[in-house]
């Protein structure tokens, strides 16, 4: 075999050196050739390339402290804009503390290796090296109480429902307060982009809620609908013609949430389906562990969460979100258009409602069959029974 037909199917590595004009963009092509780096490319490309083109669906699966580090601003809000994401499942911890920035709340870049009692006593709270007041915690508190003792919310709802309800009010204080792009939920409202909770008690807004529920709120959360509804959002877009794309950024409950829809469309609810087309997760858990929640692409395969043929388009870059996120956000701003928004939010009635008359349909065509398997087996009984 000749040296070049052995190398054949693979790019050269020999980089140029870096220069001081470099874009984000052309430092992740030109320099993230290996290891974690060449994984984080392949991933740029992977969003850029297929999960982008073609009015494909992407769900966005977010975990880890990343509003208070200010990622909603800075990627989260841009990607939206452009229509680059168009539903989110996100921990409520990442949502109660993006309200901070739309109420207009200061928080500050500060250190890992201060003196957490000596900030507990001066009334400061720390997030790994950010800090902001204690007050910052009960005027939030306090912004979500007022919001949802109002008349609109003393029902049972969708957690995309409550946070689009509540993501109109931290628009309109942030627009008083002349504040722009300042919070992941205000965005949302504006762009119709879904945004869910797979654990709506596991924050300070449920705690909220929950204390509220104590002065007989009528507001729950409707888990069932949230499983229902994601779920009738993924198969409206495959059952349309279009791919389903998970951009994952960490693991926990978010992820398996955004993965689970296609289970819940092909075991649980019996509709015949494939699996979501493309996966990209930024992570720095091992699956060996246990740590990698849902695992690796491959194993998501054979839950149904991923479509096999799908699987050499799957990327997991071990690399912090932090990094990543940046990174990724500049290269699709600089090498993909934007997008029209989809506004799933507007159509969340009419999803829902289509994959409930599939289910139904398909449990009565199953009830009939069933029926008639076991009315099948009884005469066979009676006739054997009477000949004997």
């Amino acid at each position: 075999m000749s040296k070049m037909s052995k190398f054949a199917r693979y790019p050269r590595l020999n980089p140029a050196g870096i220069g001081k004009n470099i874009s984000a963009a052309e430092l992740v092509e030109k320099t993230f050739l290996a290891y974690n780096g060449g994984r984080l490319r392949e991933a740029a490309k992977l969003l850029t390339e297929k999960m982008l083109p073609d009015d494909g669906l992407i769900g966005l699966s977010l975990t880890g402290a990343l509003t208070p580090a200010g990622l909603g601003k800075s990627c989260l809000i841009p990607l939206m804009r452009a229509g680059f994401v168009d539903w989110i499942v996100s921990t409520g911890a990442n949502l109660y503390h993006d309200l901070h920035f739309g109420l207009g709340m200061a928080l500050y870049q500060g250190s890992p290796f201060l003196d957490d009692v000596a900030l507990h006593r001066d009334g400061v709270i720390r997030i790994y090296d950010i800090l902001f007041d204690f007050n910052v915690l009960l005027d939030t508190d306090a912004f979500v109480r007022e919001v949802i003792g109002g008349a609109e919310f003393q029902r049972a709802m969708g957690t995309d429902d409550f946070h689009y309800r509540l993501g109109q009010y931290v628009w309109e204080r942030a627009r008083k307060l002349r504040l722009k792009d300042s919070s992941v939920l205000a965005a949302a409202y504006e762009c119709g982009v879904p945004v869910f909770t797979s654990s709506p008690g596991d924050s300070s807004i449920g705690m909220n809620v929950a204390a509220m529920a104590m002065r007989d709120s009528k507001l729950a959360f409707d888990v069932n609908r949230d499983v229902n509804q994601t779920a009738a959002i993924v198969y409206d877009a495959k059952s349309s013609g279009r791919k389903s794309s998970v951009f994952i950024l960490g693991g926990g409950s978010p992820k398996n949430f955004i993965l689970q829809t296609e289970p819940q469309i092909q075991e649980v609810m019996g509709i015949a389906e494939k699996g979501h087309d493309y996966f990209l997760q930024c992570t720095d858990a091992r699956p060996d562990t246990g740590g990698l929640s849902g695992a690796t692409p491959a194993e998501a395969v054979s839950w149904g969460k991923v479509d096999p043929k799908s699987l050499p388009d799957c990327v997991v870059a071990y690399v912090d979100t932090t990094i990543a996120l940046p990174l990724l956000t500049a290269y699709a701003l600089n090498r993909h258009r934007p997008r029209k928004l989809k506004r799933l939010y507007d159509r969340r009635d009419e999803m829902y409602q289509n994959v409930k008359s599939i289910y139904l349909r398909i449990g009565t065509v199953s009830k009939i069959k069933t029926s008639r398997k076991l009315a099948k087996r009884a005469a066979g009984m009676a006739v054997k029974n009477g000949s004997s």
